[in-house]
């Protein structure tokens, strides 16, 4: 059974930096391409960042130059590095692969970005 945790959420001011982590049980999350997605009240989940089984990286250009994504495979995680956050960045964020399952969703964790 697959498990994915988030964790590292909290409340921010503008310009202030989080780091996300996302914690699997019951897969090698190095041989998947996996994303860093959010979903702001009353909208859709969004992907913005990925990292492919190669390392290749690519991010939404709203978080471009802002977040970084990265991976330890010895501890099995996924990590976002937020920086620069802004309020806009308000939501929560969750790991998936970039082509979802619906069964690994986890319970993501809350970001929120405000004075």
């Amino acid at each position: 059974q697959v498990q994915l945790v988030e964790s590292g959420g909290g409340l921010v001011q503008p310009g202030g930096s989080l780091t996300l982590s996302c914690a699997a049980s019951g897969v090698r999350l190095s041989i998947r391409t996996m994303g860093w997605y959010h979903q702001a009240p009353g909208k859709q989940r969004e992907l913005v960042a990925r990292i492919t089984s190669g390392g290749i990286i690519t991010y939404v250009d709203s978080v471009k130059g802002r977040f970084s994504i990265s991976r330890d495979s010895a501890k099995n995680t996924v990590y976002l590095q937020m920086n620069s956050l802004k309020p806009e960045d308000t939501a929560v964020y969750y790991c998936n692969t970039v082509l979802p399952i619906a069964s690994w969703w986890g319970q993501g964790t809350q970001v929120t970005v405000s004075s």
